[in-house]
């Protein structure tokens, strides 16, 4: 029942467009998802929080925004031309389906050149996103009715559940994150601790929400969630988790070991499925800046492995993204109980 009912929130979560510096629609939705627990805040970055509890303070994050791109230009001709906003591989590109969300969503397609007229050089390069254009079918006049610079594009939505248990959609970078943290919350508001919950935004333009956003909460540790790579042909064992095989512990110079470590003896003991993430320098999530604001906060991250980041066939695995969710539970409520005894 779990499963249908997590499937289910993460269709939710990953249908609001929120591409970094546009996340509105996606934080109302969640605004509306924290008021059964607390005092919910939308911040003038978008970041949505919500407090709980009294006691040991522990703020859980993960970041709303996604990927996309943005107008910057309206060609005579009708094209629209765009820059990208978070790391966009332009070599899938061509001839990808776009929506650009001005006053209404106008789709597009992203122009190609059809492999009959292409050059030798052509085949083996890849494309500048300077040198691509959206068509819309629109002259540049109708277009300046619906479209303006500085709106945002994002990719055809998609989400496809895919048999034993996996789902692929747009965005799960990180709404499984935020979906993880959402199924937590009516067990950890029974705990004897505070909490505070940050979804936070712009993390794909530089972890800027998360900079601003864990100020002045005055927490005791932090734990952030987000996706990592899951091992897919062509990766480095190495370098990536394995889908299915449960919440990615990190370990990094700069979050906190000894969290790291206890959340291991915890998913030991609760027998929770986990695997751990060695990172030997940042981690690239918001846990780098979380971990410095202020006066410093103890800070962990666990990861959702996921295949194909920052594509629009994004893949996870539900039973991932619930163990997560348990393993914040269980290792919050043996600190609690630690702290209080």
């Amino acid at each position: 029942m779990m499963k249908t009912n997590t499937l289910e929130l993460i269709k939710e979560l990953t249908q609001p467009v929120g591409v970094s510096g546009k996340e509105e629609n996606i934080a109302l939705l969640l605004k509306e998802k924290l008021l059964p627990y607390g005092d919910v805040s939308i911040d003038s970055m978008n970041n949505v929080c919500c407090t709980f509890g009294e006691g040991y303070h522990f703020l859980l994050d993960a970041h709303i925004d996604e990927i996309g791109m943005i107008v910057t230009d309206i060609t005579d001709d009708g094209f629209i031309k765009m820059s990208a906003c978070g790391g966009i591989d332009t070599r899938f590109l061509p001839a990808m389906e776009v929506s650009i969300w001005g006053t209404k969503e106008i789709k597009g397609i992203i122009s190609t050149l059809p492999p009959h007229l292409q050059t030798a050089n052509d085949e083996k390069k890849s494309p500048k996103l300077s040198d691509l254009s959206i068509d819309t079918g629109m002259k540049k006049q109708e277009l300046e009715n619906f479209v303006s610079l500085g709106d945002r594009i994002t990719f055809k939505r998609n989400f496809t559940p895919l048999l034993n248990g996996l789902v692929s959609s747009s965005c799960l970078d990180d709404r499984a994150g935020v979906a993880a943290i959402l199924l937590s919350l009516e067990e950890l508001k029974k705990l004897p601790c505070k909490i505070t919950v940050m979804f936070s935004s712009q993390e794909e333009v530089g972890t800027r929400g998360a900079k601003t956003g864990a100020w002045s909460k005055n927490c005791d540790e932090a734990i952030v969630v987000d996706v990592s790579f899951a091992l897919t042909p062509g990766c480095d064992k190495s370098d990536c988790g394995e889908i299915s095989k449960g919440a990615m512990i990190g370990f990094s110079p700069t979050i906190d070991a000894d969290i790291s470590k206890q959340l291991v003896n915890i998913a030991k003991m609760k027998a929770i499925p986990y695997q751990c993430e060695i990172m030997s320098g940042r981690t690239g999530t918001n846990a780098d800046v979380i971990a410095v604001c202020e006066k410093g906060i103890k800070t962990a991250l666990i990861s959702i492995p996921e295949k194909y980041m920052h594509q629009r066939v994004e893949v996870v695995d539900i039973e991932d993204v619930e163990n997560v969710s348990k393993l914040i539970c269980a290792y919050i409520s043996e600190r609690s109980n630690e702290i209080n005894a």
